[in-house]
């Protein structure tokens, strides 16, 4: 199976080759820095597989970069790789379209048993993630009444949202606006009060649903 491998770490790219390539069944044929890096390499190679970090400053986010590579080359099949158990992210790069959740700190083992499940046609989600997203299921109503939000927001909110959603910085969005910090804090606020979001990975799921993000 072809294989590409992004990260925005050298070292973490370089030891993940070394154990996917060591393997019969799997080549990594390109790796990436950060997002956009990606979906050109998946673009250009049309793997069977992409291991995918979520976070990768400064270049377009991981969770971005899942929701264009999985709306352009869907038969290419998304595992992400990540520090962090947050069942925030977990719901919605799933929602996006990803078929497997592996915590970095996993064992090899665990990596290859993941990449070989979602290459067969399966889901593979970490098990201590298993319980956490179950609980979002029960907790949460996701099939949201969907808004217009070209209704609901200002002509002002509109423009702040895809530059939030893209990970940019309150004082990065100042200066693009040319507003003051403290009104984008305020647009900020505003939009996820009207929108009824929680989190900035619900925001960016909502803009990448709504096609605020230009691909």
């Amino acid at each position: 199976m072809k294989i590409i491998i992004a990260d925005d770490h050298a070292v973490v790219r370089s030891g993940f080759m070394h154990i996917l390539n060591y393997q019969n069944d799997m080549e990594v044929v390109a790796t990436a820095a950060d997002g956009l890096e990606a979906y050109d390499m998946v673009a250009k190679h049309r793997p069977d597989i992409i291991l995918m970090d979520l976070s990768m400053p400064p270049g377009e986010s991981g969770l971005i970069a899942t929701g264009k590579i999985k709306e352009d080359f869907p038969e290419t099949k998304v595992v992400i790789l990540t520090m962090y158990d947050d069942e925030e992210y977990l719901f919605h790069v799933l929602k996006n379209g990803a078929s497997g959740y592996v915590l970095k700190n996993s064992p090899d083992e665990e990596l290859l048993k993941a990449i070989r499940t979602v290459y067969d046609g399966g889901t593979y989600i970490h098990p201590s993630m298993a319980t956490s997203l179950v609980r979002q299921f029960v907790k949460k109503d996701f099939d949201e009444v969907e808004t217009d939000p070209y209704k609901i927001l200002s002509k002002r909110e509109i423009e702040v949202l895809p530059l939030v959603a893209k990970g940019y910085g309150n004082k990065e969005i100042a200066e693009m606006l040319y507003i003051s910090v403290k009104t984008v804090e305020a647009h900020k606020s505003k939009i996820m009060e009207k929108l009824h979001l929680k989190s900035r990975p619900e925001l960016v799921e909502y803009a990448l649903r709504k096609k605020f993000l230009n691909f």
